[in-house]
């Protein structure tokens, strides 16, 4: 079997195209040259990988598994690649970063901020997905690094997963609330309230979820696209929110006025994780990244609160 690096590239082109006069652009091939390339890669693999229609192509069940080959065998390339140069230069490189949207926040900024310091040469892709997504991106090699906040205990699967933090998601009230002074209470307690929540994330359909598990429903008086204009709208009065306490704090230090307040359920124990395939495999600058959010890694903390 032989095909090279520039066949998985038009590959993948004309995936993410679902179009072969677009694909083969994209590829900078003409549509017959593209066309060609693709009929002798088929012949090759001994399976048709596309079907055809009028309104494009679209993978077939071996075009979808020849694309996550595909999608390794491009970034095991770059990788090379990277290695090579950073024996010529050793703070080069360059790696991929998928994360959801609380270590975006909570984690990243810090450790990579402080990792970019020490190897100014390095480049890196920080992509924000949902947790589904980041898994999927590590699996299929889109990604080298996946950092996820999940509920405790996470089993990471066929993956290799650092846990580096703990955090826990706590009821943020307006200041002076009604709740402000309880100290510590149960999630379904706070049911009847009108919530703030976080629009078409993980963390919300989450929260959801576990009032569907109580037979009950979540009032939404308004959802928002981050936890700051999440904040901003609690602060005004608007509702209350379920937040990790890691990110109310930070905005209550900040001057929102706002009180948290503790969650009993043992479901609020959330876990941050460091997703990679293989260590040896990784670019030598992603190898360092993930040791040094290691450096900063706090372990497993103790039970819910009571």
């Amino acid at each position: 079997m032989h095909f090279d690096f520039a066949d998985l590239r038009l590959f993948l082109h004309l995936v993410e195209c679902g179009n072969l006069t677009r694909g083969a652009s994209a590829a900078a091939l003409s549509p017959a040259a593209a066309s060609g390339r693709l009929k002798a890669l088929e012949e090759q693999l001994g399976a048709r990988l596309f079907y055809r229609s009028s309104r494009g192509l679209a993978p077939t069940p071996a075009g979808e598994l020849f694309l996550r080959h595909a999608r390794g065998l491009l970034r095991q390339l770059e990788h090379v690649r990277n290695d090579f140069g950073e024996l010529s230069s050793e703070s080069a490189g360059h790696f991929r970063i998928f994360a959801n949207t609380t270590p975006i926040t909570e984690t990243l900024p810090r450790v990579l901020g402080a990792f970019l310091q020490r190897r100014p040469g390095v480049t890196v892709d920080v992509q924000e997905r949902n947790t589904r997504q980041v898994i999927e991106a590590v699996n299929e090699s889109a990604a080298d690094v996946g950092v996820i906040s999940v509920p405790s205990p996470y089993d990471p699967g066929p993956l290799q997963s650092l846990c580096y933090a703990t955090d826990r998601l706590v009821l943020v009230v307006p200041e002076g609330h009604a709740l402000a002074a309880a100290g510590r209470l149960d999630f379904e307690e706070t049911l009847d309230l009108p919530h703030v929540g976080y629009a078409n994330s993980t963390l919300q359909t989450y929260i959801v979820g576990q009032a569907a598990a109580l037979q009950r429903q979540l009032v939404m008086r308004v959802l928002m696209s981050s936890y700051e204009t999440m904040c901003a709208m609690i602060a005004a009065g608007i509702g209350v929110g379920v937040l990790p306490r890691s990110c109310a704090a930070r905005y209550v230090r900040s001057g929102m006025r706002m009180a948290i307040v503790e969650l009993r359920d043992a479901w609020t124990l959330r876990e941050r994780h460091v997703l990679y395939r293989d260590l040896e495999a990784l670019p030598m600058c992603a190898r360092d990244f993930i040791d040094a959010v290691g450096a900063i890694a706090e372990g497993p903390s103790g039970s819910p609160p009571r």
